[in-house]
């Protein structure tokens, strides 16, 4: 399995150039344990409480690019501190990598202050999703019961489901504004049809299309 060694100190201070070089080594050991392959080591000086900081945006891109299976550090704290932390543990959580540190010399073990908070995240997040779901099918309930006809107006739907589409449906934003939907409403609408659509997106092509109206009328 792959691994990204991160290690960190607080301040700028020569001494602590001795901590991190401590860290480094102890952290090699514990993947030569476990033999894991280290495709990168990170350290940097920066505060636990700034989630901002280019190694750990390096850690958080490797994720993403599915680069790493394992994440190594002394301990938690050196991830972050206070909301950082727990930011960073959801993030590395929902993403399936494995945190190993010094501190247990293997997985680490959450505290249940920690666990008890990353699981009211969890829950949150959960009504979040159905919250979102409810707003499209309301949206889309509505832009039925005022005449609009999916099936008939967007192209190729159900093609590419569940896909980002680059293009957004000016007519259809006009067809349903028309129809007295709130920019809101239309853009849950669109995203039902796999249209990757904010209602910011919504009023400003909405906004866009009545400017260049205007003008082709002067």
């Amino acid at each position: 399995m792959k691994a990204i060694i991160y290690c960190r100190v607080s301040t700028e201070k020569d001494t602590q150039e001795t901590s991190l070089a401590r860290q480094k080594e102890e952290l090699l050991q514990l993947a030569e344990r476990y033999s894991f392959e280290v495709v990168h080591t990170i350290e940097e000086k920066a505060s636990g409480f700034d989630i901002d900081r280019d190694g750990m945006m390096e850690v958080i891109e490797a994720v993403q690019q599915e680069q790493i299976d394992i994440l190594l550090v002394q301990d938690e704290t050196r991830l972050g501190r206070g909301h950082a932390k727990i930011a960073l543990l959801h993030f590395f959580i929902k993403e399936g990598i494995q945190v190993y540190t010094i501190s247990h010399y293997g997985k680490l073990h959450l505290s249940e202050s920690d666990s008890m908070m990353l699981e009211i995240i969890g829950i949150v997040e959960e009504y979040q999703r159905k919250l979102h779901n409810a707003k499209i099918r309301r949206g889309m309930k509505r832009a039925v019961e005022k005449g609009y006809r999916p099936e008939k107006n967007l192209k190729n739907v159900g093609e590419n489901a569940g896909r980002d589409r680059k293009d957004v449906p000016i007519e259809e934003i006009i067809r349903l504004r028309r129809n007295d939907l709130t920019f809101e409403e239309i853009a849950a609408t669109l995203r039902g049809f796999g249209y990757d659509v904010s209602k910011a997106t919504v009023h400003r092509r909405y906004q866009e299309h009545m400017k260049k109206e205007d003008e082709s009328l002067a």
